[in-house]
């Protein structure tokens, strides 16, 4: 059970990390890195919608 975690979670930090270019957070303060953080996961989340066809 707790493979099938690790293989689902891994490759989102990959891909926002090498394809997006997340290495560090450009803005300062929890509040606008977590603002920051959301907005790069919204874009990972609506790229893996339009790949699966979602809105065809």
């Amino acid at each position: 059970m707790i493979t099938r975690r690790f293989a689902t979670v891994e490759p989102v930090f990959g891909n926002l990390r090498h394809n997006k270019r997340l290495d560090r957070f450009s803005l300062r303060g929890r509040e606008r890195v977590d603002g920051q953080w959301k907005l790069y996961c919204i874009t990972h989340n609506i790229e893996k919608l339009s790949h699966r066809g979602a809105w065809s």
